[in-house]
């Protein structure tokens, strides 16, 4: 009774991580009744941040050392949003011989923004044909020609491209359009990507 009033996210797992059972805000965290969490492995429900720390204590619950254990873990809240925080494991047991049972409180840090995949980065026609044709090998002259430009005009587009997006030359310029999703992937030749196709 006194276990379920808690308001700390607290579960009790056996030494490999299983719970055995856990209060309303432990599976409050996880978007489900505590009855649900029962068998539920402790670390697929909050991802850790470091694989190694995992290992070190498993370690030292089987050498049944009795300290402390935190672990930094992120995982999905109800609604889908990332959380990230800390799992504290508190060994516990009547006697020193037994293999103990872990105490596990989360403690709840804050939480990750959504990661949103940015689209394209807009260009202008000319600024994507001059892009397209570099990324082929094209020389400022050859630019030129195949554009209807002069040759100032196409170092021109390039300075400010240059400039917009800080690339220090051809290739690094070459390279930012591809990862600003200004170049089609994949594509030869280099062409500009249709903002509305994903």
């Amino acid at each position: 009774m006194l276990f379920d009033r808690v308001a700390v996210p607290v579960a009790v797992c056996d030494v490999y991580g299983k719970v055995l059972m856990a209060n309303p805000a432990m599976a409050a965290e996880c978007g489900t009744s505590p009855g649900r969490l029962r068998g539920c492995d402790v670390l697929e429900l909050f991802r850790p941040e470091e694989a190694g720390q995992v290992a070190r204590i498993a370690q030292a619950l089987r050498l049944r050392h009795r300290s402390r254990y935190q672990i930094s873990v992120s995982w999905s809240a109800p609604g889908g949003t990332e959380r990230y925080g800390e799992l504290t494991a508190d060994p516990v047991s009547d006697s020193t011989d037994e293999t103990p049972a872990l105490l596990v409180m989360l403690r709840v840090l804050g939480e990750s923004e959504p990661e949103t995949v940015p689209g394209p980065e807009p260009v202008t026609p000319v600024e994507g044909a001059v892009l397209a044709l570099l990324a082929q090998g094209a020389t400022t002259g050859r630019a030129a020609r195949e554009l209807g430009l002069s040759r100032d005009g196409v170092a021109y587009h390039l300075r400010r491209l240059s400039a917009r997006w800080h690339a220090a030359n051809r290739t690094e310029l070459v390279a930012r359009a591809y990862a600003l999703g200004v170049l089609a992937p994949g594509v030869w030749p280099p062409r500009v990507r249709d903002a509305g196709a994903e």
